[in-house]
C-alpha cells in the first residue's frame, strides 16, 4: 500500500509541475533603415498570422526586441511592416536553433580594418670604393647601435680600389650608420652620421 501511495504522490507532483519552459524565444533585430511598426510571429504549420508582438511600439533602425512566442513550436514565420508600407518576413525559421533574428544585415558590422603598416625607409647601400687603396676590412652599423658588428667582408676577403659591395642594414627608422675601413697596411678610416635612405651608393675616398 505504501508503494502505491508513493506512486500516487510522484504522479501528481509530476502533473502539477510547470511545464519546461520553451526554447523558441529569440531577439528580433532591426538592422534595416527605417523603422519597423509591425511585426507578426506564427508557427509554420498554419496559415493565420499572430498578432502584432510589437506592443510598445514601432522598432526603429539598430534596435532589437526580445520576443516570447505563446506556442512551443521551433519552427516560426515571422513577417514585419516597415514604415514605408512594404514588408519582408523569414518564412521556416528554427528559432530553437538561434538566438538572433535579423531583418537587414544578417550580420554584425565588420571590425575596422587594422591601420595600414607604415613602411620605414631602408638605410642599406651600395659601398663604392673610390680610395685607391685595397681594404681588408669594412664594419658599418646604424648610429644608433653600440659596437660595430662583422666584419663585412669576412676572413681573407678584400675590396679592390674601383670595387663595390652591397651593404644590407635593418629598417629600424635610423637612416644614418658610420663606417670603419681597415686597409690592407692597417691604417684605419672612420667616418660617422652618413645619411644613406636616400641614396644608394656610399662612395669612400
Amino acid at each position: 500500500m505504501r508503494i502505491f501511495g508513493l506512486l500516487a504522490a510522484l504522479f501528481m507532483l509530476l502533473a502539477g509541475a510547470a511545464p519546461a519552459q520553451a526554447q523558441n524565444r529569440f531577439w528580433l533585430q532591426n538592422n534595416t533603415g527605417q523603422a519597423i511598426v509591425s511585426a507578426n510571429v506564427s508557427p509554420s504549420r498554419v496559415t493565420e498570422w499572430g498578432p502584432n508582438i510589437l506592443a510598445r511600439g514601432p522598432l526603429g533602425p539598430g534596435l532589437q526586441v526580445f520576443v516570447e512566442p505563446s506556442f512551443r513550436d521551433c519552427w516560426l514565420d515571422i513577417r514585419v511592416r516597415f514604415a514605408d508600407g512594404t514588408e519582408d518576413g523569414h518564412l521556416g525559421v528554427n528559432a530553437c536553433s538561434l538566438d538572433r533574428i535579423a531583418f537587414g544585415r544578417d550580420t554584425p558590422l565588420a571590425p575596422a580594418p587594422p591601420p595600414p603598416v607604415v613602411q620605414q625607409p631602408d638605410p642599406s647601400f651600395t659601398f663604392v670604393n673610390r680610395s685607391g687603396d685595397a681594404i681588408r676590412e669594412i664594419y658599418v652599423s646604424l648610429t644608433s647601435e653600440r659596437n660595430w658588428g662583422r666584419d663585412r667582408l669576412g676572413p681573407r676577403q678584400i675590396l679592390p680600389p674601383g670595387a663595390s659591395m652591397p651593404i644590407p642594414l635593418p629598417r629600424t627608422g635610423v637612416c644614418t650608420a658610420d663606417i670603419r675601413v681597415v686597409y690592407m697596411d692597417g691604417r684605419i678610416m672612420e667616418q660617422r652620421n652618413i645619411e644613406t635612405c636616400t641614396r644608394r651608393n656610399v662612395t669612400w675616398r
